[in-house]
């Protein structure tokens, strides 16, 4: 099956490289270019493609913008970020818009590649360098006097995303705790449960959200909201 792409990139060489790298794999059709955000809509809209990949800085509406107004629309199309930047001001806005993958421009040909088919088929791409940042965003922040996140997820549990729903409390627990970016040794520390136990309540996790690795795991608990950095 042929994956038809878009790509929204406002610097002419940088969108046309990422063109020709995407044609040059048989299973990948361009089937737009654009050069800001209001045109990557308008695409998108009359191309319905499969994936659009699409810059996060662009004039007009940015890449969180154009992810928003493309899902807003009903399409099918997912989206898959590659741009320069990891702060937490750039990735943060387009998790939450609905981004599935995101991806800085170093990232090698092939993976950009994978990625691309990656997105198409549901499955959620997330840099090293965004993942990295998505901890630091908890782990680097000044913290005011707080009991335990075991304590605090025990004692004021909070309303769950539908996307959640067929997970269970304790699996819940582990993947907040994860998300904020403890290990699975000390997450079992803060649930007063074993390593084994941990590692199988995430093995469900990843099975029942069919996703790939913790840190699939942790840009979904970013983007449906089960970490909230105020909390911190």
């Amino acid at each position: 099956m042929t994956i038809r792409v878009l790509v929204a990139d406002d610097q002419a060489v940088v969108r046309d490289g990422v063109v020709l790298l995407l044609t040059s794999a048989e299973d990948i059709e361009v089937v737009g270019q654009a050069g800001d955000g209001n045109e990557a809509v308008r695409l998108a809209v009359a191309e319905r493609p499969d994936v659009a990949l699409v810059d996060l800085r662009m004039p007009g509406l940015d890449g969180a913008q154009v992810t928003a107004e493309i899902l807003a629309a009903g399409m099918e199309t997912r989206v898959l970020i590659l741009t320069t930047y990891a702060d937490d001001d750039a990735v943060m806005p387009a998790l939450r818009a609905g981004a599935l993958g995101y991806l800085t421009k170093d990232a090698t040909g092939e993976a950009v590649l994978t990625a691309v088919r990656d997105v198409a088929a549901g499955r959620t791409v997330l840099d090293p360098a965004v993942q990295r940042r998505l901890v630091q965003l908890v782990v680097t922040e000044p913290k005011a006097p707080a009991p335990s996140p075991a304590t605090a997820l025990a004692s004021s549990p909070a309303a769950l995303p539908p996307e959640a729903e067929g997970l269970t409390r304790r699996e819940v627990d582990v993947v907040r705790l994860l998300a904020k970016g403890l290990n699975n040794r000390q997450v079992a520390h803060e649930m007063v449960v074993s390593l084994a136990t941990v590692k199988t309540h995430l093995n469900h996790v990843l099975a029942k959200l069919a996703l790939e690795d913790r840190g699939a795991l942790i840009a979904w608990a970013w983007r449906f909201g089960l970490v909230d950095n105020t909390e911190q």
